[in-house]
Parts: structure tokens; C-alpha cells; sequence
């Protein structure tokens, strides 16, 4: 069974600033993310992030939730200060 996967426009614009080789990558995470909940390497974010998602590949970090079905994109970006806000 496959979800939506939405992206928010700040994981949109982490999207624009990636090398063309992590672009392909991530592509390929969020072609995963459709499988949710059968999905492996996500990890449960805790603190003030709690009831969020991770999914890394390399450096690059993918944070979302999961929402009525759906899978929300929230950011996309380098891990160096990825959980900043």
C-alpha cells in the first residue's frame, strides 16, 4: 500500500541547493517514503521535534511526519546544523 508523499516548500528549496548526485539519492528516499510504514532507516526524532521523522542518506538528512496517511516532507538539507531552528 503506497501514501502520499507531500513536500512542504522549505524541503522544496533544501531540494534546489542539492548536488545533482544527493538529489538523486534523496529522490530515491522519498520514492521509499511511499511505502510507509514498510520502511526502513527512519527514525523517530525526539525533544521539540518528537512525533518527527528522520531518513539520511550520507550527510543529507529528510525529516518528516506522517499525517492522515500522508507522509509530509518538512526539510531536506546537510546535517550540519539540520536540527537547528
Amino acid at each position: 500500500m503506497a501514501v502520499e508523499v507531500f513536500l512542504t516548500p522549505a524541503a522544496r528549496d533544501g531540494m534546489n541547493d542539492l548536488p545533482m548526485v544527493i538529489l538523486r539519492r534523496v529522490n530515491a528516499l522519498l520514492e521509499r517514503l511511499a511505502k510507509w510504514p514498510n520502511l526502513s532507516g527512519a527514525k523517530p526524532l525526539t525533544g521539540p521535534l518528537a512525533g518527527r521523522y528522520r531518513i539520511r542518506t550520507g550527510d543529507y538528512r529528510v525529516q518528516f511526519y506522517v499525517a492522515g496517511g500522508r507522509v509530509i516532507v518538512e526539510r531536506i538539507g546537510h546535517r550540519d546544523g539540520f536540527y537547528e531552528r
